[in-house]
């Protein structure tokens, strides 16, 4: 199979996207199998999306295939604290996603492979195209045990999950994607798709929780390449087009106009987080200070990832009434969001009074805060 990188080649491929109305056109065929050069979750969803929205697939059908730098992946109508552990994304600098389709939550690393189908919505059908897939994976490796289940699933050995489905259906464009597990972190994987926070009460859409198990664990003789290059040969045969994948660059704005806008707002808290459905917190916790134990209750409603509703109830007298009405105050309105609530609270506490004592309350109070969010 022939990758399509020289510059020549980049030239001809800004020729068929010049018409971003008449989308991928190729005249010679029915049929196009592209592969993104970026490991950017952010700019391989915005092409999904700019592909859906300039695309004219009458006359043609398109492979997408992609791989993401490490990366956790919600649907359009999750919870992301109902689906992941935040925290520690942060702390291992993985980015978090929401994609414009629905399905669950996944975890992207470059040990996982992306295949997104784009057809009409009337010639629009998940099972030919996962039976597609296993029908690649078999013709590499006749001995792999791999098959579709009825929930769009494919499975190995009966039992783990190497694939999941999540679609998009458009008035007359639809696209489905699916995920190939080859050689994923699963350590990380299970690790950030545990949610640690408690309370929450939400009605997104929740994952499914499976077993899964990497490709590469069953035949360690397979790469990436390998079973990328498998599909796109599948794909182009049933397609009677040639075995060719095209690569294009995300970020190019002559060939793909308007994407970097697309990339931005997939980047945007407002996408990320502020297109949560509403959903509330009710929980609390223990707070050490000194020699005593403290209990504290927390009730909130997030709508559109902001605080709607606050109450905070600590001891009497623990902190002064008025500083932890101000408290409440400042946080009602304001981001479900561990940076937003750290400026808010030291903020107020520059205009407490300087009081040591106070102020390690205080401290303590607002880090037990942000461990919520």
């Amino acid at each position: 199979m022939v990758l399509q990188s020289s510059l020549k080649n980049c030239l001809q491929l800004s020729y068929v996207f010049r018409t971003p109305k008449a989308g991928f056109r190729n005249s010679t065929s029915g049929g196009l199998i592209i592969q993104s050069i970026s490991n950017d979750v952010y700019q391989n969803l915005a092409v999904e999306d700019w592909i859906h929205d300039h695309m004219n697939l009458e006359n043609q059908q398109v492979l997408f295939l992609w791989r993401n730098s490490p990366a956790v992946v919600i649907g359009r109508h999750q919870n992301p604290w109902q689906e992941c552990n935040l925290r520690l994304l942060r702390q291992k600098n993985i980015k978090l996603a929401r994609r414009r389709s629905g399905g669950g939550t996944v975890y992207h690393d470059l040990g996982n492979i992306n295949l997104t189908f784009f057809t009409t919505r009337k010639k629009y059908e998940r099972m030919e195209n996962l039976k597609l897939v296993v029908k690649a994976l078999k013709a590499l490796r006749p001995q792999l045990d791999v098959h579709v289940t009825d929930r769009y699933d494919i499975l190995l050995d009966r039992h783990y999950k190497i694939s999941g489905t999540a679609a998009k259906l458009g008035r007359t464009t639809a696209y489905h994607h699916c995920t190939l597990l080859c050689n994923a972190d699963k350590f990380v994987l299970s690790s950030v798709l545990k949610s640690p926070y408690k309370g929450l009460k939400s009605n997104a859409t929740p994952s499914v929780p499976a077993s899964v198990k990497n490709l590469f664990e069953e035949d360690p003789s397979l790469t990436c390449e390998m079973v990328l290059d498998a599909v796109a040969e599948e794909y182009a045969t049933q397609h009677r087009i040639d075995h060719h994948i095209t690569l294009i660059n995300p970020a190019d704005e002559t060939v793909l106009p308007g994407i970097n806008n697309k990339t931005k707002e997939l980047q945007t808290w407002e996408w990320v987080y502020g297109k949560t459905p509403k959903f509330s917190v009710s929980t609390g916790f223990d707070m050490v200070y000194k020699d005593s134990v403290l209990d504290v209750k927390v009730d909130m409603d997030v709508k559109h990832g902001r605080i709607e509703v606050c109450n905070i109830d600590l001891p009497e007298q623990w902190l002064p009434p008025a500083l932890c009405s101000e408290l409440v105050k400042s946080l009602t309105g304001s981001k479900f969001c561990p940076n937003e609530t750290t400026t808010l609270a030291t903020m107020l506490l520059r205009v407490c009074p300087h009081d040591d004592e106070l102020q390690s309350r205080w401290n303590l109070l607002c880090e037990n805060l942000i461990m919520l969010m």
